[in-house]
């Protein structure tokens, strides 16, 4: 793999991880343009994938410090379950998040190859990118109803995570809009929808790592690793910052316009 390769993949991972336009479709698109001269391998995804994970944990340090604590009290005092779960925001919040990975779980295990031969091609990602862009733009007319987070709305926006398995269908595009559909806050939906991905690219990471170690990790390869990382981080702490100030002043549907383009472009071009 070249160091220009390794910038590329690192900034598309950074990048496409957290705005609502698909980071496996851009992956997809990426290569076939590209003719498979993207050297990709399982190290280097592990890597980029740790520095996006990375981002996440840098930018929600404080929520993140909170939950922990609130979970490491629950531990130690287990005689006051039922109240510390009834009152403390970061507890709901927790049980929230574990709901929300069980469709996601269950799609993963159980569907992931069979979804992947069948939709992992550039046409195919390139329709899937018209439906983001359909899903985004939706939330345009979506009046705002002062719903906060429960279980059934917690679920459903997993199903939506589940459904981001497609590739071109963009995770955060799919379950920011369904939070946004269900009336949620904007800053508490894409909060939500931004922790409740860390366990997720955790597991995932978890699962490359094994197969990492399986084919054993290119010591000679490690400049590349090391810009990968550090692209991906930082380029995904700025893509996170920006999606969260962008929704707070215009709300995501100005996304669709970028993946109708791209999704057309593409079938045009892979028809």
């Amino acid at each position: 793999m070249e160091i220009i390769d390794s910038f590329l993949l690192g900034l598309i991972q950074g990048l496409t991880e957290f705005l609502p336009i698909s980071s496996s479709g851009h992956l997809v698109l990426g290569e076939a343009l590209l003719g498979g001269k993207l050297d990709k391998n399982i190290t280097f995804e592990v890597v980029v994938h740790f520095g996006t994970l990375c981002s996440i944990l840098v930018y929600y340090h404080k929520k993140i410090k909170e939950i922990l604590s609130s979970l490491w009290g629950l531990v130690r005092h287990p005689g006051e379950f039922s109240e510390r779960t009834a009152h403390d925001t970061n507890i709901k919040l927790s049980g929230f998040i574990l709901l929300s990975m069980i469709p996601a779980l269950i799609v993963g295990l159980t569907m992931k190859e069979t979804i992947e031969n069948i939709f992992l091609n550039p046409f195919m990602v390139s329709i899937m990118l018209l439906v983001t862009g359909a899903i985004l733009y939706l939330t345009k007319f979506r009046d705002y109803f002062p719903n906060s987070m429960n279980a059934s709305r917690a679920f459903g926006i997993g199903l939506a995570q589940a459904f981001a398995i497609l590739p071109g269908i963009s995770r955060s595009g799919s379950t920011i809009s369904l939070g946004l559909y269900l009336g949620i806050e904007r800053q508490e939906v894409a909060n939500f929808s931004f922790l409740m991905v860390i366990p997720v690219i955790a597991g995932a990471m978890l699962l490359e790592i094994k197969d990492m170690i399986e084919m054993g990790i290119q010591i000679q390869a490690l400049w590349n690793l090391i810009i990968g990382f550090l692209v991906s981080f930082i380029s995904g702490y700025y893509a996170l910052k920006y999606l969260i100030i962008m929704l707070q002043s215009k709300g995501i549907h100005p996304f669709a316009w970028y993946c109708w383009i791209l999704g057309t472009i593409g079938i045009i071009y892979f028809y």
